[in-house]
């Protein structure tokens, strides 16, 4: 994984970041990594949202997180289960993993998976949560993830780290 700087738009909506590095991946074992790094600089009460296209990643990074975390059962995609809570083997927190793909409202809609209960002691992962969790802290770790796109069999993926709020500012997301 290299860090590369690149002009990439604004999510609509998103606050302005405090942090931001943009890295190279090239495999999916690079994206587990960049999760597994990415862990260590968690800690209750983040919220990471995962933006990107189907295929991008984003599962395979949230495993990577689930490996840094140490919790239990295999970090699967929650597509049908919407959201699924894996505790902490190890002491830390647990790793609470949403998929919001199938979820049309907002804020509202998430309210039923209490996950303003569950923000201050796990570390929340939202994949397909813009627009639908930003009011749940001041505070998130937002990562867009951009692939090749058409017909090609490449791994390599750009991932964008923005911090937003006061928890990121002055965090190197570049040294992940």
């Amino acid at each position: 994984m290299e860090a590369a700087h690149s002009s990439v738009p604004p999510v609509p909506g998103d606050a302005t970041p405090v942090s931001e590095a943009t890295l190279s991946v090239d495999s999916p074992e690079r994206m587990r990594e960049l999760g597994r790094r990415l862990a260590k600089v968690l800690r209750p009460g983040d919220l990471v949202m995962l933006t990107g296209e189907l295929g991008a990643g984003k599962t395979t990074l949230t495993r990577g997180l689930g490996e840094g975390l140490g919790v239990r059962g295999a970090v699967t995609s929650p597509t049908f289960v919407i959201a699924r809570v894996h505790p902490s083997l190890v002491s830390g927190p647990a790793l609470v993993h949403v998929d919001a793909y199938r979820l049309g409202g907002g804020l509202d809609e998430m309210e039923d998976l209490d996950l303003d209960v569950s923000l201050p002691e796990s570390v929340v992962v939202v994949e397909w949560g813009d627009g639908k969790v930003e009011e749940l802290t001041d505070d998130r770790l937002h990562l867009l993830i951009h692939r090749v796109t058409g017909d090609t069999d490449d791994d390599r993926r750009t991932v964008v780290l923005r911090g937003v709020g006061a928890r990121w500012a002055g965090e190197e997301l570049g040294a992940l």
